[in-house]
């Protein structure tokens, strides 16, 4: 397969390089994302789940390995900043995504004009 490569033009491999670096920066753009949107949805059941507590409830915050005992108000304040750091970085994954699927398909699209120049001339 490799020795098939070689013997594209030099543009056309430098576009599947390309294409595969697209392809390889998408997947972990998408990975991240997923990673977010766990930690979000952790977050959220987590606020819920505070909010059903009585204000003198006696809460642990896990530092580490260590549960330490913290303020619930604190804490929930911290949650709620997480959540907005989250839902923030979640819009920029969302845009670096939809960038990445636009180039991919652009790309592609150059790739199948390159490797398909008989269809290109007879239009």
């Amino acid at each position: 397969m490799s020795n098939d490569i070689s013997r594209l033009p030099i543009q056309v491999q430098e576009r599947l390089l390309r294409l595969q670096q697209l392809q390889q920066t998408l997947q972990s753009v998408m990975a991240q994302k997923q990673q977010v949107d766990a930690e979000q949805s952790e977050v959220d059941s987590t606020i819920t789940e505070l909010q059903k507590t009585p204000d003198d409830a006696v809460i642990y915050k896990a530092i580490g390995s260590l549960l330490v005992k913290a303020e619930k108000p604190k804490v929930t304040e911290e949650l709620v900043e997480r959540k907005e750091l989250l839902t923030t970085r979640t819009t920029v994954l969302a845009r670096q995504e939809e960038r990445l699927r636009s180039q991919v398909k652009e790309v592609q699209t150059k790739l199948q004009e390159d490797l398909n120049p008989v269809t290109q001339s007879s239009q």
